[in-house]
């Protein structure tokens, strides 16, 4: 089971707080964040990056789960 972090209906940076928060507790599991917003989507995937995971991103009915991993 993954860890779930749902940041939908949040302005940014707090998703991407909210992501920080999770990858600081990373226990290993695949973190799944949930979010609807493009801006939330980059912001995300240019810090994980950043922290050296690796993340990929689904689109489903305008919103975005971003998948990630080590």
């Amino acid at each position: 089971m993954s860890n779930i972090v749902d940041a939908r209906g949040r302005s940014c940076p707090e998703p991407v707080v909210m992501t920080k928060q999770a990858i600081e507790g990373f226990n290993g599991k695949p973190i799944q964040v949930l979010v609807d917003t493009m801006v939330a989507v980059e912001n995300i995937k240019r810090f994980v990056k950043n922290q050296g995971f690796q993340v990929e991103v689904e689109e489903n009915n305008e919103e975005y789960s971003l998948h990630i991993r080590k």
